[in-house]
């Protein structure tokens, strides 16, 4: 196993303007690994791969075309952006309830696990308090969303719109400052739960946002 070369900028503009054109036929599906019939969870993690290994340079492990890891497990929940008319993936997200353990009880979930030190590359200083361990509050993490489109705000809000759904009252995210602000022009009350950090792959955070009930407005 290596690690590809990052790719240049071009093809992240290439990217973005591919997005642009296809978000009118994009819906956001909310998709369980248990029922996943049109194989989008797979066409999401090799995204993964371009996106995170290939494009941006992410030091993390993939299998062969795949970015996957020990937080894409039988409970995680996906967001995943698909376009109705031409097919294909072009963002998306993950969730995952913070009383989540895995069987061999090493892991829980992101910001968890680098607040006790077991995330190498994340610092415990991610957060200021002890991240919760609790039915109601979920974590969302490695979104794909090509800041100069639209596609961040259709995540978000149907990120909303089931958590809602799932009677969730808080949702953590671990992702750059970026995000944050975007959520917070959506009407999303987003408070920083820890400094930002800066490494080779960009800053980021760890924040928490209020689910809403009913959701905001409309995105337009």
């Amino acid at each position: 196993m290596g690690f590809p070369k990052k790719r240049r900028d071009k093809e992240l503009t290439t990217a973005n303007a591919t997005v642009r054109r296809r978000l009118p036929y994009t819906e956001v599906k909310v998709v369980h690994p248990n029922d996943d019939p049109k194989a989008l969870i797979p066409e999401f993690h090799r995204l993964r791969k371009r996106v995170f290994v290939e494009d941006m340079g992410w030091q993390v492990p993939f299998d062969e075309d795949l970015e996957i890891e020990q937080y894409d497990c039988a409970e995680t929940v996906y967001l995943i952006a698909h376009d109705t008319k031409f097919g294909g993936v072009l963002g998306g997200a993950r969730l995952l309830k913070t009383t989540h353990v895995s069987a061999d009880e090493t892991t829980s979930y992101m910001i968890r696990d680098a607040y006790f030190g077991r995330l190498p590359g994340i610092p415990a200083t991610i957060c200021r308090e002890t991240p919760p361990l609790d039915d109601d509050v979920w974590e969302l993490t490695r979104i794909i969303s090509f800041g100069q489109t639209n596609l961040g705000p259709k995540i978000l809000q149907a990120a909303n719109d089931f958590l809602a759904r799932e009677g969730a009252r808080t949702c953590l995210f671990l992702g750059s400052p970026a995000f944050m602000r975007m959520a917070r022009s959506m009407g999303f009350q987003a408070r920083a739960l820890g400094p930002i950090h800066s490494n080779e792959d960009g800053r980021y955070l760890a924040f928490s946002c209020d689910v809403f009930k009913p959701h905001p407005g409309p995105v337009h």
